[in-house]
């Protein structure tokens, strides 16, 4: 089984675990310490893929947003069990399970499963980004042609997370500069740049296991990721996604 094929097995299992538990009346939910919410399913779905992986993959290392783990030279499986778990707990579907394969640093395998809203994203190095729905099967995507700003769509996540990581004034100079603008937010924004539905995905402050996945898939999809400072890296604390013609523009306007 190769890489990418493990990455969509290992999302497959983690969907039969998300998909029973979402909007389960019977759903148990923690904070961690940093305030943010946690349910029974993201530790279910972690150990699950972290059981697998020991058994297919005993000689990578594993890191996760719930088990914890680093992110070193060699090869390292990244796990966000449910990014979007504020809304898997409200019963919002926009949630999904990020699997990435990191290798020397480096994005080699991204596969991101939404199963609440019938879709599945996935790359790998070299072989080009894809979506999958359950009627329409596997397609490659690829970003958007728009070149100027002041055509551009671009979507954040929760606005006040600018005031308090970055500059609120950047992020509105970047949106008055757009033509339209949403807050799509965690995995979905970047997916929607890769299949060049919109232009731009901007965030103030990411986890490396938010945007690992991310990275590849807008990178084979013919766009641009960065942290904010231009830096092509998953774990710089903050992120840009683009279709590649508008980005040095994008990071310009964000500068605080």
């Amino acid at each position: 089984m190769s890489d990418l094929e493990l990455a969509l097995h290992l999302a497959d299992v983690a969907d039969r675990i998300t998909t029973a538990r979402f909007r389960a009346l019977d759903l148990s939910v923690d904070r961690k310490p940093d305030r943010t919410p946690v349910t029974d399913a993201d530790i279910e779905v972690e150990d699950a893929v972290r059981r697998v992986l020991s058994d297919r993959r005993p000689d990578d290392v594993v890191a996760g947003e719930e088990r914890g783990g680093s992110i070193g030279e060699g090869r390292t499986w990244v796990l966000d069990p449910i990014d979007g778990t504020k809304n898997f707990l409200r019963g919002v579907p926009a949630w999904a399970t990020l699997i990435a394969l990191v290798d020397g640093g480096r994005p080699v395998v991204g596969a991101i499963s939404a199963p609440a809203l019938g879709k599945r994203w996935w790359a790998s190095a070299g072989g080009g980004a894809w979506c999958g729905t359950a009627d329409r099967g596997p397609e490659r995507i690829s970003v958007s042609g728009v070149r100027d700003v002041a055509d551009a769509y671009v979507s954040t996540t929760h606005l006040g997370t600018w005031s308090e990581h970055h500059s609120r004034d950047a992020y509105l100079r970047l949106v008055d500069a757009c033509w339209e603008n949403r807050a799509f937010g965690d995995f979905w924004h970047h997916c929607l740049v890769a299949e060049g539905v919109i232009d731009l995905a901007a965030e103030p402050v990411v986890n490396p296991w938010d945007v690992a996945a991310v990275q590849i898939l807008v990178e084979e999809a013919g766009g641009t990721f960065t942290d904010l400072s231009g830096a092509p890296r998953f774990d710089g604390g903050n992120a840009l996604s683009s279709n590649g013609h508008l980005h040095a523009e994008a990071l310009e306007l964000l500068k605080a």
